[in-house]
């Protein structure tokens, strides 16, 4: 639910004036005798108003977006997960033990990558950003230069794009053997996408890439492979939500021929603990007893709000920015209801 003492912290000043604002436009509407009636609660503040404006036709015909209604429902989110308990962190802690020492025996540079590559998109890295740290930092150098350039940019790393130079002839096209080694074509495909501006080796490669991928869903039945170039070509790495493609990903990881059972059994039950947390985020931001719901012009959105809080920060410790986020979008959005569609322009007028 909304609390009254949400906006606290001097830190989420912001957040204090948006609440205002908001708090300044539900009573302004109950004011201005609108034809759609406010549900019965007391204001959270008391504000100051000018003289009532009574002249405002009761009559007043109202647009309407003819918005869907929700289609969550509260009790499910109220739903207990079965993802919680000591005995599961225990278990998640076991398996990162095990992880941690995949650190120290792989020496490989070629496996280390492709280690950090995989609990990436396994969405578990967050667990060992210091081993992964100290792995890229000694890092500053085929797929396996791909795979790197895409990691140490993805971190900070300032790489340069001539590191590529060396997979082209002199007909600047992709040389024999690295057009035959398509996960090496695929992680340069990936890694493309993290240029920058002026970067013209990694455009015009781009081009390369996609044509040598194509031409390889055509011809080969790798179940794997063509899986995940089938999917890098529908939407680059880069360019997806993390951890949407998380859930992909663990899925697709299954039918890898040398897929690590460790990794993948953290990988699931680390999902399936973080959404459980998220489920109790969920249940603190949802709407029902502030009688937000009953108001007929305004969209019902909180999940929605939510998931996009979720995207931009799953890791489980910032769970009061999520709250946070997802009640100020579900406050900007009946902002932006009433503004847009149902108020009249004299009644938006005292609010201004």
């Amino acid at each position: 639910m909304f609390h009254n003492n949400l906006f606290k912290r001097k830190s989420k000043a912001s957040l204090i004036t948006y609440t205002m604002q908001y708090l300044s436009i539900l009573d302004s509407i109950r004011n201005c005798n609108l034809s759609t009636s406010l549900p019965p609660k007391r204001p959270v503040l008391t504000l100051t108003r000018g003289k009532e404006n009574s002249s405002i036709d009761s009559t007043i015909v109202r647009r309407s977006a003819n918005y869907h209604p929700t289609i969550w429902h509260h009790d499910y989110i109220q739903s207990i997960s079965k993802y919680v308990g000591e005995l599961f962190n225990r278990k998640i802690d076991k398996l990162k033990g095990e992880v941690t020492m995949m650190f120290y025996k792989v020496v490989d540079p070629i496996k280390q990558l492709e280690l950090i590559d995989t609990l990436q998109r396994l969405g578990v890295s967050y667990h060992f950003e210091d081993e992964i740290r100290k792995i890229l930092e000694n890092k500053y150098i085929t797929r396996h230069n791909a795979v790197e350039f895409r990691l140490l940019r993805q971190h900070g790393y300032d790489v340069p794009q001539e590191t590529f130079k060396s997979l082209f002839n002199e007909k600047e096209n992709f040389k024999e053997c690295f057009c035959i080694d398509i996960e090496g074509m695929l992680a340069f495909y990936e890694a493309s996408f993290h240029l920058r501006e002026g970067e013209s080796i990694l455009e015009e490669a781009r081009n390369l890439a996609t044509k040598h991928l194509k031409e390889y869903v055509d011809q080969n039945n790798n179940q794997y492979l063509c899986t995940m170039v089938n999917h890098a070509l529908e939407l680059p790495l880069h360019w997806r939500v993390i951890r949407f493609e998380v859930r992909w990903f663990i899925n697709a990881y299954r039918s890898k021929e040398d897929m690590n059972p460790t990794l993948l059994n953290l990988a699931e039950l680390d999902f399936n603990m973080v959404q459980a947390i998220h489920q109790e985020d969920l249940k603190e931001v949802w709407w029902r007893s502030t009688g937000l719901g009953d108001l007929s012009f305004v969209r019902d959105r909180v999940v929605e709000n939510f998931l996009w809080a979720a995207a931009a920060l799953f890791q489980p410790q910032f769970g009061y920015e999520r709250r946070m986020l997802t009640k100020l979008g579900a406050l900007l959005t009946i902002l932006d209801d009433v503004y847009g569609i149902y108020g009249t322009l004299e009644e938006l007028k005292l609010w201004w």
